[in-house]
């Protein structure tokens, strides 16, 4: 076995315990197409379901495989970005809501900064059930580092598939601007889940999404 699959058989399986403390309903696999196919069978046919901005999701074709299932998908992925906040507040009660995190911290925080807020704001509230799809790249000592993370990893990165006025966009690194259009307007760290049991991370040992 490769040292990286043995590390990440021994912290997942760990970080996986860490949230289960803190009442998320967690999981770990060895692959993203282990993590895909679970992510499926917790859904039941003819559930509504959307998804947030995620690069990791897409990644690993979970779009894909949800359109082709028997469900309701809502598909922000196809609205005019002019009509996206409509169509986001049309569909913020679905019965599942899929993203990712910008980091996770071994003790089992989740970690995302966010533009608009449409992404943690389904996580917190809103949608019946949550599903988090994340790469073991995400795992992070602790909120320190998960910061770091996403200021110098997740942001300037993401910063590219945007439009956008941002020094990040032209420089490749966080500069902690005052932008109107930044995507770190707001910062939130979820160390419980409330209600018990309502979003399932699945974690999985390769990397995906930035």
């Amino acid at each position: 076995m490769h040292p990286v699959e043995q590390r990440n058989r021994l912290l997942g399986p760990s970080v996986v315990a860490a949230l289960r403390k803190r009442h998320f309903d967690a999981h770990y696999f060895d692959s993203a197409a282990l993590a895909a196919d679970a992510a499926l069978h917790m859904i039941p046919a003819g559930s509504s379901v959307t998804w947030g901005g995620s690069m990791t999701i897409r990644q690993i074709g979970l779009c894909d495989a949800l359109k082709a299932a028997p469900l309701s998908v809502f598909d922000r992925d196809t609205c005019p970005p002019e009509e996206r906040a409509t169509f986001l507040q049309a569909h913020y009660f679905s019965d599942f809501f899929l993203a990712s995190v910008n980091a996770l911290t071994e003790d089992g925080i989740l970690l995302n900064m966010d533009g608009n807020g449409s992404r943690v704001a389904s996580m917190i509230f809103g949608p019946k059930r949550v599903l988090l799809l994340v790469g073991i790249n995400k795992v992070v000592r602790d909120i320190d580092a998960g910061i770091a993370r996403i200021r110098g990893t997740a942001a300037p990165i993401n910063a590219q598939r945007f439009e956008g006025n941002t020094p990040c966009r032209r420089t490749g690194t966080c500069s902690e601007c005052l932008s109107p259009d930044s995507i770190c307007a707001s910062f939130t760290a979820m160390r419980l889940c409330r209600p018990a049991g309502r979003i399932s991370v699945l974690l999985f040992g390769e990397p995906a999404g930035f």
